[in-house]
This record gives structure tokens, C-alpha cells and sequence, in this order.
């Protein structure tokens, strides 16, 4: 049952709205069919109607559009077969924007798709010393996508990054049962368009078409990787091993392992590089809680969107236990947290008596400001032994930071008598004050 016609974004509209006038290029940024042109170009834009503004002082443009690029006089047929990637002419761009900035009022100029746009870096620049504009771009390309895209606006540019539809933007789209709707959401992931099909087989074939043919293959491209990479392989090494320690070296052991071909530690890292400038996936680094200081490897690697994760591997391992970590990850990420894998080490003895050394793992430090949490992914706690193995880490931290643990099952937060707090994971993912519960 749809319970509203519009997917409502309303944590990505309100960071752009509190940003509005703040003399910063807004960049907003996200994998690839992740909704950014419908946050800005719709949600946004329909705000700033609410807000009186009138329309001729909102001034949209899409730079992947034909019907817009007629407009400037470009030829789109031109453009999409010039073997060089040409550009979009800045200056044709700018003879047909600037005529329409013709009075002192604030002008909102919303621009998709601007890494087509011939020295974009300089045009934008060239918005920020005016008074009453107020710039909002989106790009997916990896010059634009790049780690240092804000420096390319000398420090003004104010990155928004966008992840596909969180578990609560995706139920209360979708209504109906939590757990079915759960079960839904960690099959087919997050991606707006999939939440807008109504059956299996239309998502499944949609996901795994995407994967390949736009999202591996815009890789492949945007990187001039050979027409022989292995970068499709090992991506299916990581997709099998999400939520679980890895590095360059141990994906490269697996790919011999499975496919029987060498691969160096190098090349692994590179596609990593690549994949994560393209956010499909995100490395997290150990930290050492006690020590204070962060490990360099193994580290863990997970998915920005599950779907995509799920259909790279044609919807065959569909473990609850890594894709209900891989979701709480990306829950953190949306609300805003910087996050790490917790280490825990302590001295301990072993059942002969022996001093030993014990590491353990805390699945996630979740941190904003001076706020800390230690969150614990458990798919079940069936009895006290596994509750005692997952709080063994919790006991090492020696600190007062909130220790929380989240399960599968459907339930309330409970609070033992050591302050420790366990709750279902879908009441978690549904309300955005849980951990302060």
C-alpha cells in the first residue's frame, strides 16, 4: 500500500535549505540514480515556490538534457557522438544565463549534470562573486566526484552527499508491514526507482542491468580501464565478503583462490580507489579504542546501496547477518555520523592460566561532535552466552559512552543493569532519536 504519492527527502532538503545564502557553491553529490536531480530539481525547487520565490528567479538547467541544451544553441546529437568527450561551450552557457540575472534579488541558478559543462570550476567561480546568486549543482563524473572537488571552488564549496532512500524515507513510501517491508528493503536496496516497482522480477532485472551496464561500465570508462579489467570480478570478491575485515592483499588470496588468475595487491586497490570516488562502496578504518589511534589494515568495506550489492551477485547470497550490518552502516551515514570498526585490546588469561593478548571488535563507533556511540550488529541473542559475547567488547572500553546492541527482532529498547541498551533494528532504522533512547 502506497501511502503517499511523492518520496519525501526531507533531512537532504532541509541541509540544503539551512545552506541557502551561505556564499558557498552547494555540491551535492551521490552514486548514480541515488535521487540527487530529484532533491534539487523538485524538492527543493518546490520549497523555494512555497517560500514565494518567484519562478523566473529560479533558474534550472541540465546539462544531459537535449530540450536544455537546444536552448544554448548546442547540438546534443554533436555532443553524445564526439569521440573526445566534448564539452558544453561555457561561454554559449553563459550568454544565455547571465541576460536573465537582471535585477538585484536573489537568483537560485540549480544546474544538473555540471561536469559537462566546459570549465565548469571557473563559471561557478564566477557565480560566487555575485551577491544575489545562489549556486546548487549536482555531477557525476570522477573529476567531479573526486575527493578534491571543493577545492576546485578555492574552499567555497559546500558538499551535501546523498545516499539512496534510507529504511524509513523507503517505509514510508511504501507503508504496509514493517517486517515484509524490511525483508523488501534488504533484497532490493534503497535506489528510488526501485522503490517506485511494484514486482520482483521488474527490481531484480532493473538492479542488475544498472550494475553492469551503467555504474561498472561509467567506471570502466571514466578510468580508461582495459577492455580485459578484472575490476567486475573483483567486486564480486567484495560484495561476498562485506562486513567482514579484509585489505588489497586477502582480495587478491581470494581471487586466486576462486578464479585461479593472479591479480597484485596494487591493482585491487586502485578499483577500490575507483569504486569509492564513484560511491559504490565505502572503506572503514579500525580504531583502537584504548590506544587512540587508528589501524591502518584490515579494514571493512561495505556497499552504498545492498540492491546493487545483492544483484552484482545475482541475488544469491542474501545473508541477514551482513546485509542487516551493511544497513545500519549507511542508517549512521544518513544521520550524519563520522564512523569507525572499534578495537578493543586487553591482557586476559586462557584456560591454562596464560597472559595472553585479546582483541575484539565493536561493529561501529558512531561519532558527532562530542557525541560517541558503541553500536554492536547481532542478527539474534538467543540466550545469555551470545548476549555476554557481544557486550565482551563493550565490558574492555573502560568508558561511559553509550554502548548500544541491534538485533533482528522486532523490539523496544531494554536497558540492562550495566546501562547497555539492545533494540530491533527496525525500530532503530524507523525513529532518528533512537540512540538516544
Amino acid at each position: 500500500m502506497v501511502i503517499c504519492m511523492e518520496i519525501k527527502r526531507d533531512e537532504y532538503l532541509q541541509r540544503l535549505i539551512v545552506r541557502r545564502h551561505n556564499g558557498f557553491i552547494k555540491v551535492i553529490t551521490g552514486i548514480r540514480r541515488s535521487g540527487k536531480s530529484y532533491l534539487l530539481n523538485t524538492l527543493f525547487y518546490n520549497y523555494l515556490i512555497g517560500e514565494n520565490v518567484s519562478g523566473d528567479h529560479i533558474i534550472k538547467f541540465a546539462f544531459d538534457s537535449a530540450e536544455d541544451l537546444l536552448k544554448i544553441g548546442e547540438d546534443p546529437i554533436v555532443l553524445d557522438n564526439e569521440k573526445d568527450d566534448r564539452k558544453v561551450d561555457p561561454k554559449k552557457f553563459l550568454n544565455w544565463i547571465l541576460p536573465q540575472i537582471n535585477d538585484d534579488e536573489m537568483y537560485y541558478i540549480l544546474l544538473d549534470e555540471v561536469q559537462k559543462l566546459g570549465a565548469f570550476e571557473s563559471v561557478l567561480n564566477g557565480f560566487l562573486r555575485k551577491s544575489n546568486t545562489d549556486v546548487f549543482v549536482t555531477g557525476s563524473n570522477s573529476k567531479f566526484l573526486s575527493k578534491d572537488i571543493l577545492t576546485e571552488f578555492e574552499g567555497r564549496g559546500d558538499e551535501i552527499h546523498i545516499l539512496p532512500l534510507s529504511f524509513s524515507e523507503y517505509y514510508n513510501f511504501k507503508g504496509g508491514d514493517k517486517s515484509e517491508a524490511f525483508d523488501d528493503y534488504s533484497v532490493y536496496g534503497g535506489l528510488p526507482a526501485v522503490a517506485l516497482m511494484a514486482s520482483e522480477e521488474q527490481k531484480s532485472t532493473y538492479l542488475i542491468s544498472q550494475m553492469q551496464n551503467l555504474y561498472l561500465k561509467d567506471i570502466i570508462i571514466r578510468n580508461n580501464l582495459p577492455e580485459n579489467t578484472r575490476i567486475g570480478e573483483v567486486l564480486d570478491v567484495i560484495a561476498s565478503g562485506i562486513s567482514s575485515l579484509t585489505n588489497p592483499k586477502k582480495i587478491a588470496d581470494t581471487f586466486l583462490s576462486v578464479l585461479q588468475e593472479n591479480i597484485s595487491d596494487y591493482t585491487v586497490n586502485k578499483y577500490i580507489e575507483h569504486m569509492e570516488d564513484a560511491f559504490m562502496l565505502s572503506r572503514v578504518k579500525r580504531y583502537d579504542v584504548k590506544g587512540r589511534k587508528y589501524i591502518g589494515t584490515p579494514y571493512k568495506i561495505y556497499f552504498e546501496d545492498v540492491g546493487l550489492r545483492n544483484a552484482r551477485l545475482n541475488f544469491r547470497q542474501i545473508e541477514g547477518t551482513h546485509i542487516m550490518e551493511n544497513i545500519i552502516f549507511n542508517e549512521l551515514r544518513c544521520r550524519g555520523y563520522r564512523i569507525d570498526v572499534g578495537m578493543v585490546e586487553s591482557r586476559e588469561k586462557d584456560k591454562n592460566g596464560k597472559d595472553i593478548r585479546v582483541q575484539r571488535e565493536i561493529d561501529f563507533i558512531a561519532s558527532m561532535g562530542s557525541k560517541k556511540y558503541y553500536i554492536q550488529s547481532a542478527y539474534a541473542v538467543p540466550d545469555q552466552d551470545k548476549y555476554k559475547q557481544e557486550t565482551a567488547s563493550f565490558d574492555k572500553t573502560l568508558d561511559s559512552f553509550k554502548k548500544i546492541i541491534i538485533v533482528e527482532k522486532s523490539m523496544k529498547p531494554r536497558r540492562d543493569e550495566k546501562g547497555y541498551v539492545m533494540m530491533g533494528v527496525k525500530e532503530f532504522l524507523l525513529d532518528k532519536d533512537s540512540l538516544e533512547l
